[in-house]
C-alpha cells in the first residue's frame, strides 16, 4: 500500500508453516469485454483469456455464505504487523487484522467480503489476505495481467473517514524478510481512501525516503471510476506488465481505460531490476487509518461507520508468452554457463525468499529453501564443449538431522536431474562453502532449474551463486 515507510531491519527468521501452492491452468473463460464488466451482475464470471493468453490463477469466490477463503490459494495476515515487521503494517493504520469470518467471508453469491468492524471500546478489526503463490511475473518477452472486479466499501463523506481498501502486489523477496521495502517492488493496482470516487495506481521501488521512485509517494496517478462511482458499482481494476516492449512497461487500468503507465527508463537499471526481477504475490485488504487517509483528512473518527465491506467478485492472473501461443518462448541464450550465475537472478521461483548475504562480494542469496522449492534460470548457454561439473555456493544452519539435495534439471522441472549434491548444516545460514557435483554432459542452450528435495519439511539450505565447468 502507498505508505510503507519506517520498515525496520529484522533478524533472520524461519518462515511460517507452508500452505499448498495451487496453479489453476484453464482455457475457460470470459469473452465479455472489460469495458462492460461494471454493468455485469454482482457475481459475474471471470472473463476467459483472450487469444494468446493463459489463465494461471483464478478465484471466483464461490462458496457457502459465511465461509472463509480457500487456504490453498490464500493466507491470512493477522494482527498489526508481519512477524518481526514494522508496527501497524508499516503504514500507521489502526486496525487489527483477523482471520475471523466477521471480517473476511464469502457472501454465498460469488463475492468475497472484507469488512472493517469497530467494537464497543472503539477498537477496529478488518481483513487482509495474500496469495500463497509468490511467482506471478511475465515470462521473458511476454506479459502478465492481474485483475479483479471490485466494489469499494459503499460509504462516503464523514462516514468514510479512514477507509483504505486496496488490491495490490508485493515482490516475492519481501515474504519472510519484511525489511527490504521498497527495493523489492510494490504494484498498487487499486487503492482508495475516504470514500472518494477515485482509484489510485502506483509503483513503489528504490529507497525510502525519496530515491528514484519518490518514496513514500511512489510513481502513481489516479482517476475517477467510469459510469458509476467506485463505491456504488463493481469495476474491473487491472495491471498489465509488458516485457514485449522496450522499455518494459507496467500499465494500470479501470474498466479497460489505462490511466497510469510506468516504464523501465523512468528509473535507473539497478532500481528497476531489483523491483521486477522476481515473482510477486497478490494482496486484498481494507485498512483503517494510516498515512494515505491521513493525506486526505485522516480518520477513522467518531463519525466513521463500521461494517461497510469491500466486495471482490473475482481475482485472476493471465500470462502471454509474447509469441502468440501461450507457451514459454525458447531459451534466449542470455546466460553464460561458465560465468557466475547469481542465485537471486532467477526468472521465476516457488517457495524462496532473498536476503542480504555476508558472503564475499556481498549482494543477496536465496533462502528459506525446503523440500519442493525451485528456481528457474532461462537461456543458459553451455556452448559446444560439454559441461560435466556443477558448482554451487551454499550455506546452512539446519538443525541436526535435517539435510537435502540441490538438484540441476534442464528445460522442465519434470525431467530427471542431470546431477545433484547433498547438503546439511555448514555451521550457519551465512557460513558459506562451494560444493561441486558431477553432471551428465551438457551442450547447447537450456533453461536450468535448481530444485530442492528433502525428507524433512524444514528449511535446509541457502544458495548464493552457481556455475558450471568442463
Amino acid at each position: 500500500m502507498s505508505d510503507c515507510s519506517g520498515i525496520p531491519g529484522i533478524h533472520r527468521r524461519r518462515r511460517p508453516l507452508r500452505r499448498a501452492l495451487v496453479a489453476v491452468a484453464a482455457t475457460l473463460g470470459l469473452a465479455a469485454a472489460v469495458a462492460t464488466a461494471a454493468s455485469a451482475p454482482a457475481n459475474a464470471t471471470a472473463p476467459a483469456p483472450p487469444s494468446g493468453w493463459t489463465q494461471v490463477f483464478l478465484d471466483d469466490f464461490d462458496g457457502a455464505a459465511g465461509s472463509g477463503v480457500n487456504t490453498a490459494d490464500w493466507q491470512y495476515d493477522t494482527g498489526t504487523s508481519y512477524p518481526g515487521g514494522a508496527a501497524n503494517w508499516g503504514t500507521g493504520e489502526v486496525e487489527t487484522m483477523t482471520s475471523s469470518t466477521n471480517n473476511v467471508a464469502l457472501d454465498g453469491k460469488g463475492d468475497l467480503l472484507i469488512t472493517p468492524r469497530r467494537d464497543a471500546s472503539g477498537n477496529w478489526t478488518s481483513g487482509r489476505i495474500e496469495t500463497t503463490r509468490t511467482d506471478f511475473q511475465p515470462p521473458a518477452g511476454g506479459k502478465l495481467r492481474v485483475e479483479a472486479r471490485i466494489r469499494m466499501p459503499d460509504v462516503t463523506g464523514d462516514a468514510a473517514a479512514g477507509y483504505w481498501p486496496a488490491f495490490w502486489m508485493l515482490g516475492a523477496p519481501y515474504r519472510g524478510n519484511y525489511q527490504n521495502w521498497p527495493s523489492v517492488g510494490e504494484l498498487d493496482i487499486m487503492e482508495n481512501v475516504q470514500g472518494l470516487n477515485k482509484t489510485w495506481a502506483t509503483v513503489h521501488c528504490g529507497t525510502n525516503p525519496g530515491g528514484p521512485c519518490n518514496e513514500t509517494t511512489g510513481l502513481g496517478n489516479s482517476t475517477a471510476c467510469p459510469n458509476t462511482t467506485c463505491q456504488s458499482g463493481f469495476h474491473t481494476y487491472t495491471m498489465e506488465w509488458d516485457r514485449s516492449v522496450s522499455p518494459e512497461a507496467i500499465r494500470f487500468a479501470v474498466d479497460g481505460v489505462t490511466y497510469q503507465t510506468v516504464t523501465a527508463n523512468q528509473v535507473d537499471a539497478t532500481t528497476w531490476a531489483n523491483a521486477t526481477n522476481h515473482g510477486f504475490f497478490v494482496i486484498l485488504n481494507v485498512a483503517m487509518g494510516g498515512g494515505f487517509p491521513g493525506a486526505f483528512g485522516g480518520g477513522p473518527t467518531g463519525a466513521t461507520e463500521p461494517g461497510h465491506p469491500m466486495a471482490v467478485d473475482y481475482v485472476q492472473v493471465l500470462q502471454s508468452s509474447g509469441n502468440g501461443g501461450g507457451t514459454t518462448p525458447p531459451p534466449s541464450g542470455n546466460r553464460d554457463a561458465y560465468s557466475t550465475v547469481q542465485a537471486e537472478s532467477y526468472d521465476s521461483q516457488s517457495g524462496l525468499g532473498t536476503e542480504t548475504t555476508t558472503d564475499t562480494g556481498g549482494g543477496q542469496d536465496i533462502g528459506w529453501i525446503a523440500n519442493g522449492d525451485w528456481a528457474l534460470y532461462k537461456g543458459v548457454n553451455f556452448g559446444s564443449t560439454p559441461a560435466r561439473q556443477f558448482y554451487a555456493r551454499v550455506a546452512s544452519g539446519a538443525v541436526s538431522g535435517v539435510s537435502g539435495l540441490v538438484e540441476v534439471r534442464l528445460d522442465s522441472r519434470g525431467n530427471a536431474p542431470i546431477g545433484s549434491f547433498a547438503v546439511g548444516s555448514t555451521g550457519g545460514w551465512q557460513t558459506w562453502k562451494t560444493v561441486p557435483a558431477n553432471i551428465s554432459a551438457v551442450t547447447g542452450t537450456h533453461d536450468v532449474y535448481l530444485t530442492f528435495s528433502s525428507g524433512q519439511s524444514a528449511d535446509f539450505v541457502n544458495v548464493n551463486w552457481f556455475d558450471f565447468g568442463h
